[in-house]
């Protein structure tokens, strides 16, 4: 499987935590240089000490405190990208937070939006900034990382679901926007990981986020497994020229042979496998609802 380039450079935000800062490792490691965001300052610093730690002397390792949802943040971290020349090859679009847990009614409304803001529109915010110079140059890659949240519903956690979902939509609009442009636009679902929203969830409990979910959390907590290494890999094939053609996809890092994809690509690129789609009657081997 190969990887990014040393000469890449790998924006990943929500970096200081979690997935995000096991990617900002995964890619300092493998020689790229990595720029990251969050939203602390005092953590910002200490993971850029840390990943220096990591680096090789002509790696860049930069980290930014920024609100993705914040749009004049956003324009100012990138205009002092652009001061100092830095060029994003791959974005990692991966802040995210799981907002209110509870039934719609029940759940604060600002806090509702405001999970909207930053799973969708921050994303969208990230973007706007880097795909103009992705264009320009006929190359890059966008990896939106999106979660069981966007295929399916999610009881107690509609911010999430429809933020996520929304989300897919647009990666997966973009791809079809700039096809043959060299830009790929994916969405990843990890898998549940063990991070800060799995323990938001076991928090919330049973009666507020239903008892399918509220299981299968519970056994991730007590798993020995850790379903990020597979989705680190993922990651790193679709920021390595291995996967250009693959693009507008939701790729499943547990359950998806991604690895073979790059065999198929007539296949993928000329259907809607791996697309959020409405399933049909005819789908579920039922003709009575169809014409």
């Amino acid at each position: 499987m190969g990887t990014p380039s040393r000469k890449s450079t790998i924006f990943v935000s929500g970096g200081t935590t979690g997935l995000g800062l096991q990617l900002s490792e995964h890619f300092v490691k493998n020689g790229n240089s990595v720029v990251f965001c969050a939203r602390s300052q005092s953590v910002i610093d200490a993971t850029i000490v840390h990943l220096k730690k990591l680096a090789a002397v002509d790696q860049l390792i930069l980290g930014f405190s920024c609100d993705v949802s914040d749009q004049s943040a956003v324009n100012n971290m990138f205009l002092e990208l652009i001061e100092i020349k830095v060029v994003v090859d791959v974005l990692i679009c991966n802040a995210g937070v799981i907002g209110p847990i509870d039934k719609y009614l029940e759940s604060d409304s600002e806090k509702w939006k405001a999970a909207f803001n930053i799973n969708l529109y921050g994303t969208m915010n990230l973007i706007e900034k880097v795909l103009p110079g992705m264009l320009s140059r006929g190359k890059g890659s966008v990896i939106h990382i999106s979660g069981g949240g966007a295929t399916s519903p999610l009881f107690g956690m509609s911010s999430y679901a429809a933020s996520k979902a929304a989300a897919v939509r647009f990666i997966e609009t973009l791809a079809l926007e700039y096809k043959d442009s060299g830009v790929s636009f994916n969405s990843i679902a990890p898998g549940m990981l063990k991070t800060q929203l799995l323990d938001q969830m076991l928090e919330a409990g049973r009666e507020r986020i239903g008892d399918n979910l509220f299981v299968k959390s519970s056994e991730k907590a007590q798993a020995n497994s850790d379903t990020s290494v597979q989705a680190i890999k993922l990651i790193d094939f679709l920021a390595s020229e291995s996967s250009v053609g693959i693009t507008g996809k939701l790729i499943s890092a547990e359950w998806d042979n991604w690895s073979e994809w790059p065999r198929h690509l007539q296949q993928l690129g000329s259907s809607d496998l791996y697309t959020l789609r409405r399933i049909t009657g005819r789908d579920r081997g039922q003709s009575w609802g169809d014409l």
